[in-house]
């Protein structure tokens, strides 16, 4: 079939076969007179190649997953476990972001918010690990209040 067929067949664009085809994630394709023809094998790639793209896989995870040395199962599982880390992250971020989406802000101006976003941020001492209050007259061993995960989270949004 040319690469018009298996444009209208596939969905995709002439232009992105082609793309894919230079980037090494599709198959160079037998030439007839100059003009692309693939076999029906082709269509096993691109499902291939549109479920890694509808998994948030990069390109280049796609080339190495295509292309890369060892067992194709295994390659999919190792990209498959790093994005899912980064989702979980994402997914964390996002939690965050909700909840300071969710307060109310009561301040009068953008430096008064400031403040009170600042005053936040601040360490706070425990009494009761102060140094010199630990056991053994020795200086106690979490001076600062640990940070609790979700404060953690929103920090890193927007370092609130």
């Amino acid at each position: 079939m040319t690469i018009g067929e298996l444009s209208e067949r596939t969905g995709l664009r002439a232009s992105a076969i082609r793309f894919y085809e230079r980037a090494g994630l599709l198959p160079q394709p037998v030439r007839n007179f100059g003009q692309r023809r693939y076999d029906d094998r082709i269509f096993d790639r691109i499902a291939a190649l549109e479920r890694a793209k509808a998994c948030g896989f990069t390109l280049t995870e796609i080339a190495i997953l295509f292309n890369g040395q060892g067992r194709y199962s295994m390659k999919w599982r190792r990209i498959a476990d790093q994005k899912i880390a980064q989702l979980d992250t994402a997914l964390e971020r996002i939690a965050a972001m909700k909840h300071l989406l969710r307060r109310h802000c009561q301040c009068a101006t953008a430096d008064e918010c400031g403040r009170c976003i600042r005053e936040s941020k601040k360490p706070k001492v425990r009494r009761s690990e102060k140094p010199g209050k630990g056991e053994d007259d020795k200086p106690g061993v979490a001076a600062l209040a640990q940070t609790p995960p979700a404060l953690a989270a929103k920090r890193e949004i927007g370092r609130w």
